[in-house]
């Protein structure tokens, strides 16, 4: 991983976090962890973690760094440091350190031999040879959550009761809401199509790669816009913004778990001639309202999806077993 330049007044050279793993030859146990997978936010609240987890920011608008701290249960944490920001906020999109932060003495506490950092009460103060940096806890939200469907929308979500509109329809009640869940298909078909869809990532900490609320958002029950949490990792087609086996995110734009996301999605059909493909199917997606995927081309149906075809699909949010849920789903058919 690259390391912080040196910059005149605010970061210099940061190495990679912490000591490496397996200097002491004799292999330690770490202790069993309560495992937690849950979409009930009263629940997750329960967890401490849940607290410290999240996107912090620096202070002092001269020195701008963004921090991703991720949960991974038992008091421990992988932390991602940024130059510049958050991703889509300031962040140069290469320049990151990443390291750990563990419980100790009561404190949870990250080291380095060229940094330190602590956290207490909501702030993680980042100590280096120029002074320390005060970070600060941030909830972003997407610029397009809560976006209404316009006119000519076909719904799909709005409110209980449409989980008839789905095959295999569901709805997850949960203490803030009604939402809709995961395994089905919509039983209206597009072609061509502009959609919103909102997601909440389940908080599962003790949880790994793709075991962490993986699901999927399927146009024509074809293409897989990858749904993972994905927070604070590099950014991959098998991540959250990804298509699936196909292309990675320009940015991984994944909130925090328990956050609602968005997708907002331009997306144009394969179109064939006398039962021949001429032109693959494209997509413009954003991600949070940050573009992550740019008129890109399938190359093929992904992983899961049904054969390409002449004809329209239907949606479909892909099941794995994970208790996410979605929220607000709508598309526009466009114009013939």
């Amino acid at each position: 991983m690259r390391r912080f330049p040196a910059l005149p007044g605010a970061l210099v050279a940061l190495s990679l976090f912490f000591p490496a793993y397996g200097e002491d030859k004799k292999e330690v146990q770490p202790p069993k962890v309560q495992k937690i997978k849950t979409a009930e936010p009263t629940e997750a609240a329960k967890d401490p973690d849940f607290a410290i987890q999240g996107e912090y920011v620096s202070t002092d608008k001269d020195k701008k760094v963004g921090a991703q701290v991720m949960a991974q249960g038992g008091g421990t944490f992988n932390v991602r440091v940024l130059k510049g920001g958050l991703p889509g906020d300031g962040w140069d999109g290469k320049t990151e350190v990443r390291g750990t932060m563990s419980a100790a003495d009561g404190k949870l506490v990250m080291k380095d031999k060229d940094f330190t950092g602590e956290y207490k009460a909501g702030k993680i103060s980042l100590t280096i040879e120029t002074g320390t940096l005060t970070l600060v806890k941030v909830d972003r939200a997407s610029p397009t959550v809560g976006k209404p469907a316009p006119k000519g929308a076909v719904v799909l979500f709005g409110a209980a009761g449409d989980e008839s509109k789905w095959s295999g329809g569901k709805v997850v009640k949960l203490s803030d809401g009604v939402f809709l869940g995961t395994g089905m298909t919509s039983k209206e078909t597009f072609g061509d199509f502009s959609a919103h869809i909102e997601f909440r990532l389940a908080y599962q900490p003790s949880d790994r790669g793709q075991g962490r609320s993986n699901s999927g958002f399927y146009f024509q029950n074809r293409y897989e816009l990858q749904v993972l949490d994905s927070f604070g990792l590099t950014g991959e087609n098998n991540e959250s913004g990804g298509i699936y086996t196909q292309y990675k995110p320009l940015v991984n734009m994944c909130f925090p778990p328990m956050a609602w996301q968005t997708y907002d999605v331009e997306f144009t059909a394969a179109k064939f001639e006398n039962g021949k493909k001429v032109a693959p199917a494209r997509a413009t997606i954003l991600h949070n309202g940050v573009k992550i995927q740019d008129n890109i081309e399938f190359k093929k149906e992904t992983g899961g999806g049904q054969a390409e075809a002449d004809s329209p699909g239907a949606i479909q949010l892909q099941n794995h077993g994970d208790p996410l849920v979605y929220r607000n789903i709508w598309v526009v058919p466009a114009k013939k």
